[in-house]
């Protein structure tokens, strides 16, 4: 039998001048059986519709992050949101000069004009580096990483809890990120809905190298309104090996 959640939906206030009468709508709204919760389909089925890009393969089966995150939300956030953003992107583009470009020169060019564009190739973007920097193996910080870290944060440990407190107060849906800026030094900022440190118009500018996606389809199914439980979930499964990776990445691009 399914359990039901109550959710109090609205509240009629009717006023006379003698008495006040409050009188509350309450509407049930079931919560996934464990049977439903079970279902789980395969990562390498998903496939975006034909376009320019399409979505990165998500390298482990839905449930090999749990209990950090659960097999039913990895699979609603890859399958549905993520394809969501890859097949409108690809719309949004089509016909463009926009076809002929990388990832990352559509997004400096995705101002405020185009909203569109700049929350599906957002969308795209965020989401291709937030499946890349987790894993269930575990990774090792590279020695030039750890030097960067050492300089810029003195450990990794506060490297971690400054990133975590940066997502937690991140307001409504959005992204909390771990950059390195054009003078190379590393960097936490955050940005609302699909937004990230390579458009036109953020607060702090930068090159990803680690991403968490702090909009509440990440983990509500797991966590509720406990974002803060998510975020520290989330730092048990990165893969450092791949942010060390973007680390020199982004390191020898700036130089060459």
């Amino acid at each position: 039998m399914k359990s039901y959640n109550y959710i109090v939906l609205a509240a009629i206030v009717l006023l006379s001048s003698c008495n006040e009468k409050k009188y509350t709508e309450v509407v049930e709204v079931p919560l996934p059986s464990a049977e439903e919760k079970a279902v789980v389909g395969n990562p390498d089925d998903v496939k975006a519709d034909p376009g320019t890009f399409q979505i990165v393969e998500l390298g482990y089966p839905y449930d090999a992050l749990s209990p950090n995150i659960d097999a039913r939300t990895m699979e609603i956030h890859y399958s549905k949101h993520y394809l969501t953003y890859t097949n409108n992107l690809n719309r949004a583009i089509e016909g463009t000069e926009l076809e002929s470009l990388r990832i990352e020169e559509i997004l400096k060019k995705s101002d405020a004009s185009n909203p569109a564009l700049r929350n599906n190739a957002g969308g795209y973007y965020n989401h291709n580096l937030f499946w890349q920097v987790l894993t269930p193996k575990g990774g090792e910080v590279s020695d030039t990483l750890s030097r960067a870290i050492a300089r810029d944060f003195q450990t990794i440990d506060n490297l971690k809890a400054q990133l975590a407190d940066a997502a937690e107060k991140q307001f409504g849906s959005g992204w909390a990120w771990l950059i390195t800026d054009r003078y190379g030094k590393l960097q936490i900022t955050t940005t609302p809905n699909q937004d990230n440190p390579l458009m036109p118009g953020v607060t702090v500018s930068g090159t990803p190298i680690l991403a968490i996606d702090v909009w509440e389809h990440a983990y509500y199914l797991d966590y509720q309104y406990r974002r803060r439980k998510y975020i520290d979930a989330v730092l048990k499964i990165i893969n450092w090996e791949k942010v060390s990776e973007n680390y020199e990445d982004a390191l020898r691009k700036k130089y060459n």
